[in-house]
């Protein structure tokens, strides 16, 4: 029998009980509807968690510290297991960072720059940190939703402040866009051996020496307020959170603040007077390229990692999440198919006539079973195709609802539901699979029908 009669009378048969093949295709169609409907939840938060992640710069940084954190200089520190001599740590100063910029597929390294400092406005002072922050923050979700602008070049003397700290310095913080600041810090200063032997105040001469020729002076910096974040964009770019005053980071690094690690060198003897940085990020092309860079960083002598390892936890918690919604929505689709089974038993009784004819007039077993088995492929086609809309429906009317509670909340709208090209296309496939199983038993059946009996039934 050729595939265009198959069709045709597959087609026909299910036309002479529309009613009821109708009502198992429309079966199918709700277990597929829930099928999809969870899984674009789940595909939904997936999407969303990592459109967050990615937006939020942290796919794409791998972060370096010094090693002397766990053996401090010459090698001392807790006894080594390798019979090895101790190395001496690799400080992370300039030359690493311009090591870490000639490593290939390396797009930016800047350091992270936080200290104390008291900001002064209309007469008032207030004590808090100051973050540097590089260009490539422009992107992140911080700064989405920002009173004002983002800073107007990478060395303008411009500051963005955190809301929480912006309405201490004023209630009504959208008025602050454009007013002045001055930040008053202590500037790390490195001092030559003939400016030590020039001091006249010879107790000022032995702090200066035992520091290794350091000096801390007290400054002053004017900047204009640029804008007012309420999210701390710190935790994003390798600052790791609570950053209250966001400058650029080349205005940062021309402050020679002192911050808590040229502490560090002095207490560890290292204090050379040349600076060195607590941490440098390391911002490359790629996500793929993260695990590259942060293996040659650690055979150049330092720590580092990324967060690439916690996205791969996060990607095994949402297959997981998905499997189980999946698992959960196909016992509605198995209910379906034996509707389906049930359609056509009902068929094969009603129908015993016309399988007889169809046998008498040449068709083999094979026919009949192709026949029985094109009906129910159809009826899973169209509920597969029908349940994907209808799952589809579900969906939108989830995130619509979703959208409008967040809106009472004042917060930002999400798309909770995602339903991809190959999650639509797969289900179908699912669906017709699910049914054509269904119709194996009947099909079976109906090949195997006397054609003598079929034609003494009526």
């Amino acid at each position: 029998m050729k595939g265009r009669d198959l069709g045709e009378l597959a087609v026909r048969n299910l036309r002479e009980a529309i009613l009821r093949n109708s009502l198992t295709t429309l079966g199918v169609a709700v277990g597929v509807a829930s099928l999809v409907a969870m899984l674009s939840l789940g595909v939904g938060l997936q999407t969303l968690a990592s459109q967050r992640l990615t937006k939020s710069g942290l796919f794409d940084a791998v972060f370096v510290t010094s090693r002397r954190d766990f053996r401090g200089p010459g090698g001392e520190g807790p006894p080594r297991k390798s019979s090895a001599p101790p190395e001496k740590f690799k400080p992370l100063d300039d030359d690493a960072r311009q090591q870490f910029a000639a490593l290939p597929n390396v797009v930016d390294v800047y350091p992270q720059i936080r200290f104390l400092t008291d900001v002064r406005y209309e007469g008032n002072s207030f004590s808090t940190n100051v973050l540097g922050v590089p260009e490539s923050s422009r992107a992140t979700s911080a700064f989405d939703a920002i009173t004002g602008k983002y800073f107007s070049s990478p060395t303008a003397e411009e500051a963005i402040l955190q809301a929480d700290f912006a309405k201490e310095l004023s209630p009504q913080t959208a008025t602050l866009v454009g007013k002045e600041i001055t930040l008053r810090y202590a500037e790390r200063r490195a001092v030559s051996s003939d400016e030590i032997s020039k001091e006249p105040d010879i107790d000022k001469q032995l702090d200066e020496m035992m520091s290794g020729g350091i000096s801390i002076v007290s400054r002053e910096k004017k900047l204009r307020i640029a804008g007012i974040i309420e999210s701390d964009p710190s935790a994003g770019i390798g600052g790791f959170g609570g950053g209250r005053v966001f400058l650029p980071i080349r205005v940062a690094e021309q402050l020679h603040a002192a911050q808590a690690n040229d502490v560090q060198d002095f207490v560890r003897g290292g204090g050379s007077g040349k600076p060195t940085y607590a941490a440098l990020t390391i911002r490359v092309k790629n996500p793929k390229n993260v695990l590259q860079i942060e293996d040659a960083i650690k055979k150049l002598g330092f720590n580092a990692f990324s967060l690439l390892d916690a996205s791969k936890t996060l990607r095994q918690v949402f297959i997981v999440f998905d499997m189980f919604l999946g698992l959960f929505a196909s016992l509605a689709l198995t209910v379906a198919s034996l509707g389906i089974v049930n359609t056509l038993l009902m068929a094969i009784l009603e129908r015993r006539r016309e399988i007889g004819v169809l046998k008498a007039l040449g068709a083999t077993d094979g026919d009949v079973r192709s026949l029985f088995f094109a009906e129910a492929g159809a009826m899973g086609l169209f509920g597969g195709i029908f349940g994907v809309a209808l799952g589809w429906l579900i969906g939108a009317a989830l995130t619509w609802g979703t959208t409008i509670y967040l809106r009472q909340q004042d917060l930002p709208a999400v798309k909770i539901s995602y339903v991809p090209w190959w999650l639509a296309a797969s289900t179908i496939a699912f669906a017709v699979a699910v049914s054509l199983v269904a119709g194996l038993y009947p099909a079976g059946r109906a090949a195997r029908l006397n054609p003598v009996e079929a034609l003494r039934y009526e």
